[in-house]
């Protein structure tokens, strides 16, 4: 008797920007793949595919990855947030507002995944996590001033082919400027409110 041929396929439920999914999807089909070619969501881009350029950062559990190299079966029962759920209705998030009013943006097509990853960003530098830019690692010395250096660093892993990158780093500033202000209002904010959506 010859051996059963294994599924190829399966069925999963995403929980993307709060809202519950069920789809059928190849075992091999990456999270951007279903993201944009399932479920509609055409705001994580599709630049290089390998996960170099950045464009398709996503929030999944509020960390930042590129959803061109996980697969879609991977995420589920975690909360992945795109660039479309970022937003709170028709109020831009601050990093969002930070990126309009700084022009932080050219073509926009790197646009979505700088946003979500100047998200994990704010929170990362909130959490005490060091960069190769930080001076002193030691966890007593606390967060580093996010400076200039310290946000390009931190934001080298996305890339801008328009070369906005001076704009890029001033509006993540002014998002971290606008969080300090506002606690309970920056980075991890969405990513709570999502996780809390996710779970009703």
């Amino acid at each position: 008797m010859a051996p059963a041929t294994p599924a190829t396929a399966s069925a999963i439920t995403l929980t993307v920007n709060g809202e519950k999914h069920t789809l059928t999807v190849d075992h091999r089909t990456t999270l951007l793949d279903a993201l944009r070619e399932r479920l509609d969501l055409t705001g994580p881009k599709k630049g290089c595919d390998q996960g170099q350029c950045g464009a398709c950062t996503v929030l999944v559990d509020g960390r930042r990855i590129v959803s061109c190299l996980e697969l879609a079966v991977a995420t589920e029962g975690r909360a992945v947030t795109t660039i479309e759920g970022v937003a709170d209705g028709d109020a831009l998030h601050p990093v969002q507002q930070a990126f309009l009013d700084l022009d932080g943006f050219q073509c926009g097509y790197c646009t979505p995944g700088q946003i979500c990853s100047a998200l994990a960003v704010l929170d990362e530098h909130a959490a005490g996590w060091p960069s190769a830019a930080t001076p002193d690692v030691r966890p007593e010395a606390g967060p580093p001033p996010l400076t200039p250096e310290e946000i390009r660093e931190r934001m080298s892993g996305n890339l801008c082919r328009c070369g906005a990158y001076v704009s890029i780093v001033q509006a993540v500033a002014r998002a971290a400027e606008h969080r300090a202000g506002h606690p309970g209002h920056g980075a991890e904010a969405t990513t709570e409110s999502t996780t809390k959506e996710s779970a009703a």
